[in-house]
């Protein structure tokens, strides 16, 4: 190709429109040509919430724990707190912080296979219904409690109990997806002193609240646990399959197959047996008397349906005093559709 050094490589229009663009541009040269382009901002600084992470099965994870958590307070505490699983949510710690209210229960931990560190955060409303009930009341809480005011040893003591059962159940529910261990680290009143993470690194939050039944005296408080995001990364691709719902018990699921096949083989099914078909007009249907012969070409073999499905060819005659018919050869739907 050769380029004649007299002619100019953009055109008068392209040369305008492009001086038109440099002296409206605010940035002068460093302004992209591009200008229809659509951009989107990226913080390279700022994790992205959108890495993989099932949220739906760390939501399973939370419906299985909260049966198991209960049933172990109950046996251990003597109470069963009326708890249920809010949505899992993804959120900045910083976030999570402002919105708590001292004193609380915090309890850093490390849950292996997972690396740094987690915590559970327990309200104290939780602790003292679980310390009533313990005792023999009735699960009453307290009011508003200082700010600054540390728990005591026979609170503590209540606070370890919760914390067994909490990594107990926990770990039961995780036991489909991982097989999780929870080493305790260490335990504060203030959220600000455990810093598992940066104010602006995301966390996965499961919270575990209250039901709304209008008695704020027996009302319990909730408990949190949180994990942050980047931790759960070495298991994302676990996350994303279904929870298994079993138990991994092969003698139980031996024994839950034989009864289902014996509750099958109850079932009763319709078997119809069909000689023939004609395909005749309505205006010979009308016709018809008592007493016509119809006529039509016997096949070799009868066809046998079970609940409107072919199922058997079969050959029909008698066996004593009953018709009755012989089966030739199974038959398969699809073959014969």
């Amino acid at each position: 190709m050769s380029i004649d050094p007299n002619q100019p490589l953009l055109s008068q229009d392209e040369l305008t429109a492009l001086s038109t663009v440099m002296a409206d541009a605010p940035g002068g040269a460093s302004t992209p040509y591009n200008v229809d382009l659509s951009l989107v901002k990226h913080d390279l600084t700022s994790e992205d919430s959108s890495l993989g992470v099932n949220v739906a099965s760390l939501d399973m994870i939370n419906e299985r724990f909260i049966r198991l958590f209960r049933l172990g307070m109950l046996e251990l505490l003597r109470t069963s707190p009326r708890l249920n699983p809010s949505r899992v949510q993804i959120l900045r710690f910083g976030d999570y912080l402002k919105n708590l209210k001292l004193p609380l229960s915090v309890n850093t931990l490390r849950m292996s296979p997972l690396r740094g560190q987690a915590m559970v955060v327990i309200e104290p409303g939780l602790i003292f219904s679980s310390l009533d009930s313990f005792f023999g009341g009735f699960g009453r809480s307290v009011g508003h409690l200082s700010p600054g005011r540390l728990f005591t040893p026979t609170e503590t003591r209540i606070i370890n109990l919760i914390l067994q059962v909490f990594f107990r159940s926990m770990k039961e529910a995780w036991s489909p997806i991982a097989a999780v261990e929870f080493d305790p680290v260490g335990s504060e009143i203030n959220p600000q002193f455990a810093q598992i993470a940066d104010d602006n690194d995301l966390v996965v939050l499961s919270r575990f609240e209250p039901e709304a039944n209008g008695d704020a005296s027996v009302a319990v408080g909730f408990i949190d646990l949180v994990i942050p995001y980047i931790s759960l990364k070495p298991v994302r691709d676990l996350l994303r399959s279904r929870v298994q719902t079993g138990d991994g018990n092969d003698e139980s699921d031996k024994v839950w197959r034989h009864e289902l096949t014996a509750a099958v083989d109850e079932a009763a099914l319709e078997l119809r047996v069909n000689f023939g078909e004609l395909d005749i007009s309505l205006q010979q249907l009308q016709s018809f008397q008592p007493g016509d012969l119809l006529y039509f070409k016997k096949p070799d073999w009868a066809r046998a349906y079970l609940c409107g499905v072919p199922a058997f060819e079969v050959e029909v005659g008698s066996s004593g005093q009953q018709v009755a018919c012989r089966i030739v050869k199974s038959i398969r739907p699809e073959a014969d559709a």
